[in-house]
């Protein structure tokens, strides 16, 4: 698993046990997505290319660098939408362009049901934002749909993998970095991470 980087970080840990807790409220729940989508995004874009630019601070003109990369966010609705945030704290010109799935529940396969995409991309770095990489079902049919629309790099951020959901993302697309907080144990009979959160778009909305 040489592509998928769970994080070490101890703000990444101790954020994480709170957002597992089940009497974290929807509230403290979004603010602990969207901050754990920050630390993440900031290891998962350490690669990004840089241009020199002439710069003039108080004392003298310097060179220095800025991205020189169009970024996009594809978060994947609806429990993708609160990582979004998190992103644009950093990166505030990210664009963000929607793909909305859901999974059958008796197939458990994706369905896709909405596509905003323009005709051509106009970003050459695309970030999958899913919380839970759970069957691999979705992350590997957003990545599908991203490949054919022309995007060549592609990397996924989420919060917690299963083992079944990295290895159905290796097989679809091996050259895509994975980038999450924790790697559980296994998927349950209904394909639910275990222990896992729960279902992060119900507790994100307050909807479950």
């Amino acid at each position: 698993m040489s592509n998928v980087y769970a994080s070490k970080h101890p703000l990444v840990a101790h954020k994480l046990s709170r957002l597992r807790a089940k009497d974290t409220d929807p509230r403290n729940f979004r603010e602990l997505v969207r901050e754990l989508t920050c630390l993440l995004a900031y290891e998962a874009t350490a690669d990004l290319q840089l241009a020199p630019i002439e710069i003039e601070t108080p004392l003298t003109k310097m060179t220095a660098y800025q991205i020189n990369e169009k970024i996009g966010l594809i978060p994947v609705l609806r429990a993708g939408l609160g990582m979004v945030e998190g992103i644009w704290e950093l990166m505030p010109s990210a664009e963000v362009w929607h793909i909305g799935l859901y999974r059958d529940e008796h197939t458990l396969k994706p369905v896709e049901y909405y596509n905003k995409l323009p005709v051509d991309p106009r970003v050459s770095i695309c970030l999958i934002l899913d919380p839970m990489l759970a069957t691999g079902g979705s992350a590997v049919a957003t990545a599908d749909v991203l490949k054919r629309w022309g995007v060549k790099k592609i990397k996924y951020i989420g919060l917690i993998a299963a083992p079944e959901g990295i290895q159905a993302m290796q097989t679809a697309h091996p050259d895509i970095d994975i980038y999450t907080a924790a790697i559980d144990e296994r998927l349950n009979e209904r394909a639910y991470i275990v222990p896992g959160l729960g279902d992060a778009g119900d507790r994100q909305f307050g909807t479950g």
